[in-house]
């Protein structure tokens, strides 16, 4: 699985290019050209959005799918610390440093940090994964892939977040705003998420004002 180095990147508060995917029927190393954020924007296709039958369950998540004694969540606290973790046991990581770019604060007990699934479960059911197998559900809910998909942040941050969309949550941090709606729409292209009129109308506005951030996505296997 991918490691990736979002701590270091985060703490500069660069607006890098991002990694994600078009489509789930496309080959599944496929790699789109770059784009603007606007035009990424402009490409989510549009769909009303149905919450009906959802549960938080229907996305098994923290697995250890490669059954190295580590958990989703583990790898991630593994891959985003900027120091030597200190790990116990199997893979119980239990310090660090991670930096929370939403809000750019720095936190060394793990029980501070939550992983944020930058499209969260709910929004991702009601974006297309309702129609998903349990174990496409679960790929996305581990989703190591592309550094947009999982991100260590604040937890009570996230918490306020919750399942809410661009239209009606951003993070505190201003300056981090550009990037964040790059990641949130490169995870929607990644596995070909659709978005409702208030949250692309939302997005459009956010990227003219991000003209230098551009998206990359590749394909969720």
């Amino acid at each position: 699985m991918n490691l990736f180095t979002r701590g270091l990147a985060a703490a500069a508060l660069l607006a890098l290019p991002l990694t994600t995917a078009t489509s789930a029927s496309a080959v599944p190393d496929a790699v789109a050209a770059p784009m603007s954020l606007a035009e990424s924007v402009r490409v989510l296709p549009v769909a009303a959005e149905d919450r009906t039958g959802y549960q938080r369950t229907s996305f098994r998540h923290w697995v250890d799918e490669d059954r190295d004694g580590c958990s989703t969540r583990a790898e991630v606290l593994l891959a985003e610390s900027r120091v030597e973790p200190t790990v116990s046991g199997k893979c119980r990581v239990t310090a660090g440093e991670w930096f929370s770019y939403y809000d750019g604060a720095t936190w060394t007990d793990p029980s501070d940090v939550d992983i944020d699934h930058m499209v969260p479960l709910a929004e991702a059911w009601v974006s297309g994964a309702s129609g998903w197998t349990s174990q496409r559900r679960q790929a996305y809910a581990n989703d190591l892939g592309a550094e947009s998909s999982l991100v260590a942040v604040t937890d009570n941050v996230n918490q306020g977040k919750a399942d809410q969309d661009p239209a009606e949550w951003m993070p505190p941090l201003a300056d981090v705003r550009c990037t964040y709606a790059a990641e949130w729409v490169s995870t929607k292209l990644r596995w070909q998420l659709t978005a409702d009129r208030a949250e692309r109308d939302a997005l459009a506005r956010i990227a003219e004002g991000c003209g230098h951030q551009n998206v990359e996505y590749t394909v969720a296997p």
